[in-house]
């Protein structure tokens, strides 16, 4: 899923950017408050993970204007500060989670995935399509019975074809969503993975929920539609 992290601590940074897309997260990184709070407010996140002490604005203050605005997006507060008034203070003014550091990776991790799961209606614990059942906190797939192993990049493209399911989302939406904003790599990306899918979730049970929307792009429907 699309995560926003606004920390100004260069070396942090691209350690978190690196380490999330491994675990297929699409990772923008903004280094000041105030762009940090444009980026949420002008474009869709599933999470923000926001550092406290930032250069141009501070991460309560983006918090706050944040859900001033009207933006839900689940916000994570990463800081150094440790006391318990700061931990209240990030909460009370619209924050979800709070993490201090240093933290172990793993844990980042755990909690992005708990804020997905305990969001608003619209971001169900488990999602369902027709057999197909993917558990986006357990990070588990499984289709009847039967448990489907995934890479974390496949997870994160059938998260997004299930969360969007009924509709046709281009390929551009899906490098944006599942990859990145910025991605420069070949975008015929997309087909190989959608191909990789295919081959776990309907090749092996007879199906054919993922299909291909010529000149559109995909859509993940019941399989005997």
């Amino acid at each position: 899923m699309r995560v926003l992290l606004v920390e100004d601590e260069e070396s942090l940074a691209k350690a978190l950017v690196r380490g999330l897309g491994a675990e297929g997260f699409a990772v923008d990184h903004v280094s000041d408050g105030a762009e940090g709070f444009w980026q949420a407010k002008e474009y869709p996140y599933d999470v923000v993970i926001l550092d406290i002490m930032l250069p141009k604005m501070n991460g309560y203050d983006v918090a706050r204007r944040l859900r001033d605005a009207g933006v839900w997006t689940p916000i994570l507060m990463l800081t150094a500060k440790d006391g318990e008034y700061d931990e209240a203070d990030a909460l009370d003014l619209g924050a979800d989670d709070y993490l201090t550091k240093p933290f172990h990776f793993v844990v980042l991790v755990a909690r992005l995935r708990a804020l997905l799961r305990r969001g608003a209606p619209e971001r169900p614990a488990v999602l369902n399509v027709d057999d197909l059942e993917l558990d986006p906190a357990a990070h588990t797939c499984r289709r009847g019975e039967r448990d489907i192993p995934l890479t974390p990049r496949e997870f994160a493209l059938l998260e997004y074809l299930m969360r969007n399911h009924g509709r046709v989302v281009s390929k551009n939406q899906i490098l944006t969503h599942v990859w990145a904003e910025d991605f420069r790599g070949d975008p015929n990306l997309v087909e190989v993975y959608v191909g990789y899918l295919r081959k776990k979730v309907d090749a092996p049970f007879g199906c054919k929920s993922i299909r291909t929307v010529r000149g559109a792009g995909y859509l993940l429907g019941r399989h005997d539609a």
